[in-house]
Parts: C-alpha cells; structure tokens; sequence
C-alpha cells in the first residue's frame, strides 16, 4: 500500500513540476494560450504546479492524512473534467487520458486513507 502511495505522490510531483518549470509547455498540452499578459503563465505555475508540487512532497512527510487529501483533490480534478466533457466536449481522447490520471489515484488514496472512527 505505501509503495503506490508514495507512487502516486511522486507522479502528482512530476507532473507539478513541469506546471511549476515548464508552463509554456503545459500550456501547449493543455491547449491553453497566454493572451494579453504573461498571467496565466503564472496561473498555470502556481496551480498545475506548485499547488500539485506542495502537494505531493507533503504527502511523503505528513503520511496518511495527507495522502486522503490528495485523494480528494485527484476526487475533485477529474469531476471537473468530467464536466468538461459533458458540457464543454473537448477532445475526448485527450480528457480520458487526463480523466485516466485523476480518478484511479482518487479512487486508490480515497479507499487506502479512509478516515476511520475516532
């Protein structure tokens, strides 16, 4: 259990990281464009990166409270490209590969991290 764990972290860290580094690049993935000004570079740094960075790297030292809190933040991401997909019908080839990395690690983190009875 702690090996997908700590998996799941270093995942949600890489693909952070190249929010945080790279959003640019992100931005060309998720077929966004910075117009206007150079904020949603910024946005993009902060929360496709440091957000999931931050994330990530306090799961591997906090342990299992943390890791039920990523679960409902993948919970929480893949509903919104749910969405998506419904209402705003982009690629759906693309969505289901991003969808693909948002809910099985909710549904594991959520089922792994349970809060039990206090």
């Amino acid at each position: 259990m702690a090996l997908i764990d700590i998996l799941i972290a270093l995942l949600t860290i890489g693909f952070g990281g190249v929010g945080f580094l790279a959003p640019r690049y992100t931005a060309d993935t998720l077929d966004l464009a910075p117009t206007g000004s150079t904020m949603g570079l910024s946005e993009l740094r902060a929360g496709s990166g440091g957000l999931f960075v931050a994330l990530g790297l306090w799961c591997l030292v906090a342990g299992a409270p943390a890791y039920f809190a990523l679960g409902i933040a993948y919970l929480g991401a893949g509903a919104g490209r749910a969405l998506s997909i419904l209402r705003d019908r982009p690629p759906v080839k693309k969505a289901l590969i991003f969808l693909a990395f948002e809910w099985p690690p909710a549904a594991w983190l959520l089922w792994a991290h349970w809060p039990g009875p206090s």
